[in-house]
């Protein structure tokens, strides 16, 4: 509408975007909880400060290791994480809905990726044992719970002993989590906070599992 000179729909249009987007806000901290599944064409849109490179550059991801990714979606980072840990390493996902696993399932066999095990499940509840993973990450996933503590005390239980989470938000979900609310949430389930990468808005935070 700008080029075409329209300023005033312009205007218009961005006061909608606008009053929609507080209007999602509002509504998701009533009521927290993923994104449908009808809107999984949105995950393939540009994530700037948390693309797939910065969340390897921070994770570290090693081959061979064990890793979990809470809330996968469709699996922007779950390819190229498997990847990363070849073979000999197993990525294991859990999601709440199974309309996303299946399509991150159909698009791992596609691209020939045979390391990644899916199941559905909440992440406030795990169903694996004590100290199983190397790592583990959530993105843009802890501010969607309802009891987001009780994922992050889940996460210290099955990450191992100087094990890696990384949590990662965006400004730009209505369930954004702010970083100090993460930190202090991670504090008390037992993490120590290592790093920020990004901008308060749009982040990566690297915490470590306490030794065992």
């Amino acid at each position: 509408m700008l080029v075409r000179g329209r300023l005033g729909w312009a205007l218009a249009a961005l006061a909608v975007a606008i009053g929609a987007a507080a209007a999602a806000r509002a509504l998701s901290l009533r009521h927290p909880g993923p994104m449908s599944h009808l809107g999984w064409w949105v995950l393939f849109l540009p994530r700037g400060w948390q693309s797939v490179a910065r969340l390897e550059r921070v994770l570290e991801p090693r081959p061979g290791e064990r890793i979990l990714e809470v809330g996968p979606g469709i699996g922007v980072y779950s390819l190229p994480m498997a990847a990363a840990i070849g073979p000999a390493g197993v990525l294991e996902v859990i999601d709440v809905q199974e309309a996303m696993l299946d399509r991150l399932g159909r698009r791992a066999d596609r691209a020939g990726i045979r390391n990644i095990v899916a199941m559905c499940g909440s992440g406030e509840l795990l169903p694996y044992p004590d100290d199983r993973f190397d790592a583990a990450y959530a993105i843009s996933v802890v501010g969607e719970m309802p009891d987001p503590a009780a994922s992050l005390r889940e996460l210290a239980r099955v990450v191992k002993p100087g094990g890696r989470l990384v949590i990662g938000e965006s400004f730009s979900d209505p369930d954004f989590a702010a970083p100090n609310t993460v930190r202090e949430m991670a504090a008390r389930a037992g993490f120590a906070c290592e790093r920020r990468l990004g901008p308060a808005f749009g982040y990566f935070l690297k915490f470590r599992a306490p030794p065992g």
